[in-house]
């Protein structure tokens, strides 16, 4: 797909709205909103294609079933869009209409953790990885930046059942060029190291690649972008295990049930000493996602911390034997 330019100042929810255009050109699919268009970033499609939109109205869960019903009669791909807190009324929907019925259709949400800032805990949703990851034959995807996920978009959109995938409402950083070549499946490795293993997903990616910054001289940070969650890329986590020896897991998300805990069950036979930087089993609040992110232990002071926690393991004898006693207890 030759995808327009994206520039800084874009937020993923618009670089997914902008995709569903571009794509339309050359795809057949119809796209579903719960009457959140114009945070979703589907108002552009709306414009472009309004034969292939459906306004579901404030209605999840019947969405979700008519999605279901769609693609099933038509057998083309369905795009459904909310937010993430309220994709989550449609959870058991999504189970056993899309998941169970193992139907082409693509769950795609937008204002999920932190990131959703100014409109508070009600709309944060630190919970949806944790929920989506849960349910069979899906799979789970949450890009880094603009140019990510548009090319996430069409690998989503051509990949054969049922996905997850988490957008943004704020402005993301862009990290990838025009020609970035998206390999649903497969992690990716942003910045080389050989002391510790940086994963981080959506907004995280920048600031994992922030935190490596600083440390570098000390602490060389390897930083792999690991926009699939579900299935996980496991030949490059325990490659990543035996050159580094240790790991930081950073995520816009509970540390119950998202990122973190999908490494580290990837990790069960084979552990190395593993940070989470992430949402410590609480809701959020109100405030500007980068204050949030201070307050909640999500910036990049916070992962350069982690950092150097699990590497003095690492280094040091006595903290490895005590360590591996942990385990073994």
């Amino acid at each position: 797909m030759q995808a327009k330019s994206v520039t800084e100042a874009d937020s993923n929810r618009e670089a997914f709205g902008r995709a569903l255009v571009e794509l339309a050109k050359k795809h057949k699919f119809f796209v579903l909103d719960a009457d959140v268009a114009g945070g979703t970033g589907v108002h552009h499609f709306r414009t472009a294609y309004p034969k292939r939109y459906f306004n579901c109205g404030i209605a999840e869960q019947s969405m979700v079933c008519i999605a279901a019903g769609l693609q099933a009669e038509t057998d083309w791909p369905v795009f459904v869009t909310t937010f993430a807190a309220f994709g989550l009324r449609a959870w058991e929907h999504i189970r056993l209409s899309i998941g169970y019925c193992n139907r082409n259709v693509k769950v795609v949400c937008s204002h999920p953790g932190l990131d959703v800032g100014p409109d508070g805990a009600s709309a944060q949703s630190l919970e949806d990885l944790a929920c989506f990851r849960a349910i069979p034959k899906l799979t789970v995807v949450a890009p880094a930046d603009p140019v990510e996920t548009a090319r996430a978009t069409e690998a989503i959109l051509l990949e054969p059942g049922p996905v997850y995938m988490r957008t943004g409402r704020s402005v993301a950083r862009r990290i990838y060029g025009d020609d970035y070549k998206f390999k649903l499946h497969f992690g990716d490795v942003l910045r080389d190291g050989c002391d510790v293993t940086i994963f981080a997903c959506g907004v995280q990616v920048a600031r994992a690649l922030d935190a490596a910054a600083i440390m570098a001289g000390s602490i060389e940070a390897r930083v792999v972008n690991v926009h699939t969650i579900k299935p996980l890329d496991y030949v490059l986590i325990h490659k990543c295990a035996e050159e580094t020896g240790c790991f930081v897991v950073t995520e816009d998300h509970n540390v119950h049930g998202g990122l973190g805990s999908a490494i580290m069950e990837a990790m069960r036979l084979f552990p190395v000493p593993t940070a989470q930087v992430g949402v410590r089993d609480q809701f959020g609040q109100s405030g500007e996602p980068e204050q949030l992110a201070e307050a909640y232990g999500l910036s990049p002071l916070h992962i350069v911390r982690a950092a150097r926690s699990v590497v003095r393991i690492t280094q040091d004898p006595g903290l490895r034997a005590a360590w591996m006693g942990r385990r073994a207890g």
